[in-house]
């Protein structure tokens, strides 16, 4: 009856869920705030949060595949992420 899940993919997704409350709560601040400067203010603390939970679900993923990835894999994955926050930063 009841499935047991892998504890990574369960702590990534409970990340993932932590993420989307906190986009639909600011979400609602903004509406609720009504004004330009404090919706700017409450989107510039998700830009924050975003960044943090994709390297931390990454990383998780990561530790869970280390013994099933090749080093040069790992590698290439690791670059990839890295690709992501670089190109987020860079205007």
């Amino acid at each position: 009856m009841f499935e047991t899940f892998n504890k990574i993919v369960l702590s990534m997704a409970s990340l993932r869920l932590i993420s989307g409350s906190i986009e639909i709560i600011a979400a609602v601040l903004m509406l609720r705030f009504n004004q330009i400067e404090k919706a700017l203010m409450v989107n510039s603390g998700l830009a924050l949060v975003g960044p943090f939970v994709l390297l931390t679900t990454t990383t998780l993923g990561l530790a869970g595949l280390a013994d099933k990835l090749s080093f040069g894999k790992m590698m290439w994955v690791l670059a990839g992420v890295s690709f992501i926050f670089i190109g987020i930063l860079k205007k």
